[in-house]
């Protein structure tokens, strides 16, 4: 326990001072000798009125001087970031080309793993959730509710929004919401295997809007081939235009082959983006000037009561 202010326990001893003091001369009226004063603040103090009177100041002092206690809270403080995933959920998203313990499993199984695990780790962010095919929506807005994002990431299946990539709709849609949030941070985290056949906005020209609204956009380009390498490849994915998104609007862009990539790509935006979780408990302090000041209002009260 500590004090908000210790230096009041100076004022322990002032009436034990004041009593030290001459008593101030009478002008004119009856003169009466000073040891009659002395007895009689002799009887007023002794006993049980004066043991009171002594707890009473003593309580009033301490506080005052405003007793403390530190404690810790698990709970953390919102970290200041909102951050928006936006995720392909076209018809290519079921191909099972990645690998996980040695089995084949879909890009979009693995992206579930490892989107879900790193939602529910950002405890202190605001997160929110954009799919995306034919069209874009969101599946659930931004809120502390990490455990409830990642079930929705779970929960996606392809085909509920068309089996098209309209990626410039799916990133429109989260500027949208991001660009009208105060946070200081803002992000989007977009994940894509294919080529934005949206035709309505570019992904380029959305991304210099990001950059104009303070809104960061990292890329990342799913899948084992790639138009610069394989352009005549159908499942091939953009990683030129993927990379110029993220460039335009100061974020950072990732190849993903495989399970590995993403869990490392998992990993660097961790880094990126810090990670609320990883602050150490919040420390507070706990005011406890309340006891001792309700004891000194009880006795206060108490020996006022025994002279009137």
């Amino acid at each position: 326990m500590s004090f908000s202010w210790p230096l009041a326990f100076l004022l322990l001893p002032l009436p034990f001072l004041m009593r030290l003091l001459p008593p101030a001369a009478a002008r004119g009226g009856l003169r009466v000798p000073a040891h009659v004063f002395a007895g009689v603040a002799a009887q007023q103090g002794a006993g049980r009125g004066m043991v009171l009177a002594v707890i009473a100041w003593a309580a009033l002092i301490t506080a005052i001087a405003g007793p403390q206690i530190s404690r810790t809270s698990d709970m953390l403080p919102a970290s200041g970031r909102d951050i928006v995933l936006v995720i392909d959920l076209s018809g290519s998203m079921q191909k099972e080309d990645f690998r996980l313990d040695g089995q084949p499993i879909s890009r979009l199984d693995a992206v579930k793993r490892t989107a879900s695990r790193f939602v529910a780790a950002r405890r202190g962010d605001r997160i929110g959730l954009v799919i995306f095919g034919d069209r874009a929506y969101f599946a659930q807005p931004l809120t502390f509710d990490v455990n409830a994002v990642a079930r929705a990431i779970d929960e996606a299946q392809i085909g509920i929004s068309g089996r098209a990539t309209a990626i410039s709709d799916g990133l429109g849609l989260a500027m949208k919401r991001l660009a009208t949030s105060d946070a200081p941070t803002r992000v989007a985290v977009l994940l894509s295997d294919g080529v934005d056949t949206s035709g309505n906005v570019q992904s380029v020209d959305a991304a210099r809007l990001a950059a104009q609204h303070g809104i960061r956009i990292h890329t990342i380009a799913l899948g084992p081939e790639d138009l610069e390498n394989q352009p005549k490849s159908r499942d091939a994915v953009d990683t030129r235009t993927l990379r110029e998104v993220a460039e335009l609007s100061g974020g950072t862009s990732f190849r993903v082959r495989g399970v590995e990539d993403l869990q490392a790509m998992a990993a660097t935006l961790d880094r990126l983006e810090p990670n609320p979780t990883e602050r150490p408990p919040m420390r507070y302090w706990h005011a406890l000037w309340v006891w001792p000041g309700a004891l000194a209002l009880v006795l206060m009260a108490l020996i006022a009561w025994r002279r009137g």
